[in-house]
């Protein structure tokens, strides 16, 4: 059986590489992109000083800055019309997992009339769009070397996980020193985001030889790293190996998939506004011990790929080593649960059989080594909560 592997046209990987992004642009014959980002990166100036390198080069740019966290469906239309007026050619999205998945939305809507739930899973969209730079600014979402976006629909309060062709970037520009100011909270979510992408693409049902390397390379690198940046945010090593580790995961799971962490996670990004590294992180380890039966030996390598097992112990040592970690690392990084983050329990389980429904209808329940009945998936929130 093949596999379709598919990657951005272009990487530019490392410290200062965003000076690079003119040359990007008229690689792709750029003249009048729109830059997709928030309110927050305009007022740093970060917004500012890249027009500014673009005018120097010759490139007139326009800007959307209103990007909001976990972007809808209506957040998506004055983008798509600044598109249009402004006559822009390309998409730059800079941030991020929310700018970055706004910015592959507004690259394809502002080529079709079509409402966005047209384009959710099962339907995968391969049609071509306007050319998509991706400039990531935290460690996390791997986004910038995915072929998915996550809009939550405006009317019926649904994430919806939109795949395909259309949304993988033409060209991603992977600087680390854009995450430099990242706090330590930002910093242990993105980071626990990046273990999960890396770890469900390697347990998924749809595990390649080709995203395994990636996968476990990733698990590698956050096993040794991500203690350390969240520790100390200014240590340049440890940024520059956690931005390589999450784009490594991103291409991991886009050339694999991921699997019931994220159907379970996105259903508490729309109801309840949790990041969704946060999302993810709380999940991780009750979603992990729950899939172990059926992927033992896989969990065993994301063990020793970690650092948390060696090659003698045996493959049931070594995945319980990895649960045990899980827990440990979500406790050392501070990661609360739904309850303590405040969520009222009669409204979470009100919830259960409509957040339950939702993370099924996205399909990465089914890419999972154990795959859940509705009832469990409750009984997996029940024991999150």
């Amino acid at each position: 059986m093949s596999n379709l592997i598919a990657l951005p046209r272009i990487l530019r990987v490392g410290a200062d590489s965003l000076n690079d992004l003119p040359a990007v642009l008229a690689d792709l014959g750029s003249r009048r992109p729109l830059i997709v980002t928030d309110q927050f990166l305009t007022s740093t100036g970060a917004v500012a000083r890249i027009a500014g390198a673009l005018s120097a080069a010759g490139v007139d740019c326009s800007v959307f800055d209103r990007v909001i966290p976990d972007p809808t469906t209506d957040s998506l239309q004055p983008a798509a019309e600044t598109v249009r007026a402004d006559g822009c050619d390309a998409v730059i999205g800079f941030g991020g997992g929310s700018s970055l998945d706004t910015a592959k939305a507004v690259a394809l809507l502002a080529t079709t009339d079509r409402p966005m739930r047209d384009f959710k899973a099962p339907t995968s969209t391969d049609q071509p769009l306007l050319p998509l730079i991706a400039i990531p600014t935290t460690a996390g979402s791997g986004s910038e070397a995915t072929r998915f976006t996550v809009i939550t629909d405006s009317e019926t309060g649904e994430k919806m996980l939109c795949p395909g062709l259309a949304f993988l970037p033409t060209a991603a520009i992977i600087d680390f020193k854009l995450t430099m100011s990242m706090p330590p909270r930002l910093t242990a979510d993105t980071g626990i985001d990046a273990l999960t992408h890396a770890v469900e693409a390697y347990v998924s049902v749809k595990s390649n030889p080709f995203s395994d390397g990636f996968a476990l390379t990733a698990i590698s690198t956050i096993g040794s790293c991500l203690r350390r940046v969240y520790a100390d945010g200014s240590d340049e090593d440890a940024r520059e190996q956690m931005m390589l580790a999450a784009t490594q995961a991103g291409i991991a799971f886009s050339n694999s998939s991921v699997a019931l962490v994220h159907g379970l996670s996105r259903p508490l990004g729309a109801h309840f506004h949790i990041s969704h590294g946060l999302s993810n992180a709380m999940l991780f380890p009750t979603v992990a011990e729950y899939s172990l039966p059926g992927a033992l030996s896989r969990y065993a390598d994301c063990a020793r790929a970690y650092g948390v097992a060696g090659d003698k112990d045996s493959d049931e040592v070594a995945s319980r080593l990895f649960l045990d970690e899980l827990k440990h690392l979500n406790h050392d990084l501070g990661v609360p649960s739904p309850r303590e983050l405040g969520i009222e329990p009669e409204r979470w389980s009100a919830l259960l059989p409509t957040m339950a429904e939702q993370a099924l209808a996205s399909g990465s329940p089914q890419n999972n080594p154990v795959v859940p009945s509705t009832d469990e998936i409750c009984e997996i929130y029940r024991r999150v909560y």
